[in-house]
């Protein structure tokens, strides 16, 4: 059934822009966004489809090539798709199949594709993806829900990569992105761009990432001067570019919105809306959508965005008991400090993230730490983006084992052997305690989360408790 599906959507000698069940325009249509752009950006940016699959920017130069070390932009072209050297068939990847599981293998996606996978050191489907990747490799819309870490990132990504290997227009040209995906978080994006890096290696899919608080003329050029596969974005920056007329969203083929629940909350969704105005018609175009949750307005808002999607809901395992070892200590407020010390001694974790709910409870705690002989980082919103980005390297790379962020710094943090996770102060929302504790626990290992409840934080655990649908136990330490 499943090969029948997939010859739907194998490309044809039509020239077919669109997967089974969604309208196509006619290449001569695709013409007319064209004269928007200045002639500068048209000498430049025309590239025919051979040259694209060989990653060529303009003028027949490399796309990869033109970013130099040290560029505080986010780009990629499937660099080792031409020089590689080591032959590589898909037989090299050996997956047994498993009663209950899906291998990869399953969905007959691009060998180049499966080379990634392999190398990224998968072999079986989450249940997220063994859900949903089946019918949004098809063309389907897509609402996608499960909780934090269970491999929603890939699932979009694998969908986006099939459509764009499999379905090739004639021509490109520069600022027009085929996939679009949107995050909330400058962290969050960054680290889809990474994913994407690592499994779209062989592809020779160019993926350029963009975000504020980064050098804005170092991503318009890239935008300006190259073709673009894959375009990552946060709401603010993309915004930035559509009003100069350095991006245009009339080509994108495959709308990604992840964590659509947290740009609304972040008052995101107002540019978001206009994001959307600046794509085809949702009928011209696949809408997916991944998140750890969905409230009334985003659902209202999907309904407006995606036609007849498939929705995959995937529950959540009582939020991680089975793997987060959750304990929570009654407290003062004044001796929370000498709690994290005693923590800290007795536990002796290998790899911490502090979450607190102010920048300046953050900051200040930071300080402490490393006044008394710890060796601690900060990520909160009023750390530069470049210095976030290398502090986060130092955290991921080992350098440093203690972490402390704040919830919107921290939603994009995806570190694998985080051994603890400590709520100096209880987030408000209970959405935000899940996130927090998803940090650990991850990918099947253990975690240990640790949170101090003085008499502030009490008032939010009758929510907490019902949103968890269990009974947190109080102890004293």
């Amino acid at each position: 059934m499943l090969k029948k599906l997939f010859k739907s959507n194998a490309p044809k000698p039509a020239k077919e822009a669109k997967p089974a069940g969604k309208s196509s325009k006619a290449p001569a249509q695709k013409k007319a966004p064209v004269q928007k752009k200045t002639p500068a950006q048209n000498k430049k940016a025309h590239v025919n489809a051979a040259e694209d699959r060989a990653h060529s920017g303009p003028k027949g130069k490399s796309a990869g090539s033109q970013v130099t070390k040290g560029s505080d932009v986010k780009h990629s072209a499937g660099t080792a798709s031409k020089k590689e050297e080591t032959p590589w068939n898909l037989s090299d990847f050996n997956v047994a199949p498993m009663e209950g599981k899906t291998r990869f293998h399953d969905l007959q996606l691009p060998d180049s594709v499966m080379r990634g996978i392999h190398e990224s050191g998968f072999e079986y489907c989450s249940p997220i993806q063994a859900e949903s990747l089946p019918a949004a490799l098809t063309g389907r819309d897509m609402i996608g829900q499960a909780q934090t870490g269970t491999g929603k990132t890939a699932a979009f990504l694998l969908t986006i990569f099939n459509r764009l290997l499999t379905v090739k227009p004639e021509e490109r040209f520069a600022s027009e992105p085929r996939a679009l995906i949107i995050a909330p978080t400058r962290e969050l994006a960054l680290q889809i761009g990474k994913d994407a890096d690592a499994l779209g290696k062989y592809t020779g899919l160019n993926t350029l990432t963009v975000v504020g608080g980064m050098n804005y003329d170092s991503q318009r050029k890239m935008l300006r001067d190259h073709v673009v596969d894959i375009l990552v974005a946060t709401p603010g920056r993309l915004i930035d570019f559509m009003r100069s007329q350095d991006v245009f969203l009339d080509q994108v083929e495959v709308l990604v919105l992840d964590e659509a629940d947290r740009m609304l909350d972040m008052g995101f969704i107002p540019d978001v809306k206009r994001i959307v105005r600046g794509t085809p018609p949702k009928d011209h175009r696949q809408t997916l959508l991944y998140s750890a949750t969905f409230n009334f307005d985003v659902r209202i808002l999907i309904d407006q965005w995606t036609t007849n999607p498939m929705k995959v809901e995937i529950e959540p395992e009582q939020v991680t008991t089975d793997r987060v070892d959750q304990k929570l200590y009654l407290c003062a407020e004044s001796d929370k400090y000498s709690m994290l010390e005693r923590v800290l001694e007795e536990e002796k974790p290998e790899r911490l993230i502090i979450f607190a709910n102010r920048r300046d409870l953050t900051r200040n705690l930071c300080d402490k730490l490393n006044k008394n002989g710890h060796v601690a980082v900060l990520l909160s919103g009023e750390v530069a983006q470049d210095k976030r980005i290398r502090t986060l390297e130092r955290f991921r790379n080992g350098r440093v084992n203690i972490l402390v962020a704040t919830d919107v710094a921290g939603r994009g943090i995806h570190v694998d052997g985080v051994s603890h996770v400590i709520n100096y102060t209880l987030p408000e929302d209970p959405e935000d305690y899940v996130h927090r504790i998803g940090r650990t626990g991850r990918a099947g290992a253990k975690g240990v989360s640790v949170s101090f409840v003085s008499e502030d934080d009490a008032f939010v655990l009758p929510d907490l408790e019902k949103y968890l649908g269990t009974k947190l136990e109080l102890s004293q330490l």
